[in-house]
């Protein structure tokens, strides 16, 4: 059997849309694929739904803190800052950091939430409708996730754009309408944890209500996070909470409006969101993938992998495995089980997942109570990037309700 040729790495790629043929082949022929990387050495492609997930839970194989995330071999030196994130870390310093944060994020503070996620998303609607034509990504969706996790923060209002684009710096670099040099993106890295270090310092054991306040005094089996480590977990809640829910609410939306039947239904029937934000989540797949670093040698799949080889659960290519989901080329609103991987698995399951799904269910209820009708203007755009899976831009015209 010849090999066709995959190429997962160029984010020229993933700018004319996710390679789905080129993945499925890989399930089928080879779940377990060495890519080379242009730094001289490679990657482990992981596809299957399974295998993504034995190697999230296989923490001590399979180490965020060796190599951080991404494909690319980060500097020491901000290597050393990832290992301050949650996402960078592996147990036994993980634990802890993550039962302080989670704490926060109970379903109670969620229903105390709803309302305010609900005035947000109205305002924002609200200047759309006055608008009447837009770029739904930019406009709309984007706006949605920044003013709730900054809200959520204390973070002042002046300060909203700002984050975002630090957010945008850090995680779609190599797209040319959004991105900057690696330089600039170190930069903006740094930035965004030395502005969420003063925060941190400003509010601590002042007895506040916002989440930095209840973070950064809270104790945890001894242990209460230090303005240093709040920087970076700073980053990391005001990036993911960006990108996913941008993500999944823009991917969505383009859906629907390309199945106008599936729209008028959800209009008609917003008590049945639940089951379409999940596969609005499974069909983004906010991000293309994560790394793990291999700490010794295993094997997968007659594979061997060898300590400190880069492996790359490829969630975009997971959420369509046909062994899972039937029929997964198809948008189904009502999907079910849906066990998608959009927001990982295991000990690093995405902090902030109930809230999104809340963020992507008042702001589709609301659009439809808004809106008679949306139509895109134009084609939609795509990120050009390997990591971030979304529309960078889409034109659309508002018809109020």
């Amino acid at each position: 059997m010849q090999t066709p040729a995959i190429e997962l790495y160029d984010p020229d790629v993933y700018a004319a849309g996710v390679p789905h043929e080129a993945m499925r082949w890989l399930r089928d022929n080879a779940p377990v694929y060495w890519h080379a990387h242009p730094d001289g050495g490679g990657f482990w492609i992981i596809s299957r739904h399974a295998d993504v997930m034995a190697v999230s839970r296989d923490h001590k194989t399979f180490s965020a803190e060796r190599g951080f995330v991404m494909a690319d071999e980060l500097p020491p030196e901000i290597l050393a800052q990832t290992q301050h994130q949650l996402l960078g870390m592996d147990p036994p310093r993980h634990g802890p950091l993550r039962r302080i944060v989670i704490e926060r994020f109970t379903q109670r503070m969620l229903e105390q939430l709803e309302p305010k996620v609900r005035d947000i998303t109205r305002a924002i609607l609200a200047e759309a409708r006055a608008r009447g034509e837009c770029d739904f990504v930019n406009d709309v969706a984007g706006k949605l996730p920044t003013a709730v996790i900054c809200s959520m923060m204390g973070v002042p209002r002046e300060m909203w754009e700002q984050i975002r684009e630090w957010s945008d710096h850090s995680t779609s670099a190599t797209d040319p309408d959004i991105g900057c040099t690696p330089e600039q993106q170190r930069q903006s890295s740094l930035d965004m944890g030395m502005y969420g270090y003063g925060l941190a310092a400003e509010r601590k054991g002042r007895g506040g209500e916002d989440l930095i306040s209840l973070l950064i005094d809270v104790e945890v089996d001894g242990h209460t996070i230090t303005e240093a480590e709040f920087a970076s977990l700073f980053v990391q809640i005001t990036v993911a909470g960006n990108e996913t829910t941008r993500a999944m609410i823009s991917t969505g939306m383009h859906e629907l409006l390309e199945r106008p039947d599936l729209y008028a239904e959800l209009a008609a029937n917003p008590g049945t969101l639940a089951p379409a934000v999940e596969e609005m989540l499974r069909w983004s797949s906010p991000l293309h993938h994560f790394r793990r670093t291999a700490t010794r040698d295993t094997a997968l799949h007659g594979q061997t992998i060898r300590e400190n080889e880069r492996v790359l659960m490829m969630y975009t290519s997971a959420n369509f495995d046909e062994r899972v989901f039937a029929d997964p080329m198809r948008f189904d609103i009502r999907r079910s089980p849906n066990p998608h991987l959009a927001f990982g698995h295991g000990i690093h399951l995405c902090l902030g997942a109930n809230l999104a799904r809340l963020e992507a269910r008042v702001f589709f209820e609301e659009l439809f109570r808004t809106f008679s009708h949306v139509e895109e203007t134009a084609a939609p755009a795509r990120i050009r990037s390997n990591l971030v899976n979304g529309f960078k831009r889409m034109p659309v015209r508002l018809q109020p309700a």
